[in-house]
């Protein structure tokens, strides 16, 4: 473990609310959305995930294979929502109903302001966006059937310190901050809650191709605390929007970036 890292807690809070539920999580097959599908699994609950990488997603599932409710995985590509309604509706057939839905997939391609064309931007908008519409858009009579829920939506810090060659990605996440209190009224008489989760820089290993040691270390100068974050802390969050002990929080952001901004 390099130095300065802070070490996974050895047990998280157990969430008894957590247990049984039904789970829908996108891009679930590696680095934040890794770690939720563990964490929820881990919980006791029923997680089916997408994602378009076939070979980890199906290691994870042999990883979390001694899980009371071992997760289900479905190659899906997120930026055709058609094909992704569809098949968000065979997941909830498969889990028996849906409690939860995380909405995670997302891709920060770094690109240069003159190069982006409007296929570039279209492409980069369904990857980051798009989804998270209509993935709640399918999602929602399920979690009316089921007498609420909660929707978590991953945003960004990115754009809140506007970084570089990023233009098209925060403007995306930005967004989501929007459709997260735009939903939260529109659902909330349902009894369904939704929130967004706006992570600092987590240290996984597609972040670990955009960052040299130095540039690691500007991060962790720039924050309140010392440490890198790790998916972990971001499943904590989503564990506890999820939970009941969250049953009066909506509309609402929860930062988990060690006070970066």
């Amino acid at each position: 473990m390099a130095e300065g890292m802070l070490r996974p807690v050895a047990q998280g809070a157990i969430y008894p609310s957590l247990a049984g539920k039904k789970v829908l999580v996108s891009g679930g097959g590696s680095g934040i959305g890794e770690g939720i599908v563990e964490a929820f699994a881990r919980q006791g609950a029923a997680v089916a995930f997408v994602d378009i990488q076939e070979a980890p997603s199906a290691a994870l599932v042999a990883r979390l294979a001694d899980a009371s409710v071992p997760p289900i995985f479905m190659p899906c590509d997120i930026t055709d929502c058609t094909d992704y309604g569809a098949k968000i509706g065979q997941l909830i057939e498969r889990l028996g109903g849906c409690d939860v839905l995380i909405n995670n997939a997302a891709s920060d391609d770094r690109h240069n302001f003159a190069d982006v064309t409007p296929e570039y931007w279209d492409e980069r908008m369904a990857v980051n966006l798009k989804h998270q519409f209509f993935a709640a858009k399918a999602a929602v009579p399920a979690l009316r059937a089921a007498g609420g829920g909660s929707i978590v939506n991953l945003g960004s810090i990115s754009w809140h310190l506007g970084l570089k060659d990023l233009v098209v990605y925060q403007t995306a996440k930005a967004a989501i901050e929007g459709l997260t209190r735009s939903l939260a009224r529109e659902l909330g008489r349902d009894n369904i809650r939704v929130n967004a989760i706006i992570p600092g820089n987590v240290q996984t290993p597609r972040q670990m191709k955009w960052y040299t040691p130095e540039g690691e270390a500007e991060i962790v100068a720039a924050q309140c605390l010392d440490g890198r974050i790790q998916p972990a802390d971001i499943a904590a969050m989503a564990l506890f929007l999820a939970s009941d002990d969250a049953r009066f929080c909506t509309a609402h952001n929860y930062w988990v970036d060690a006070g970066w901004r």
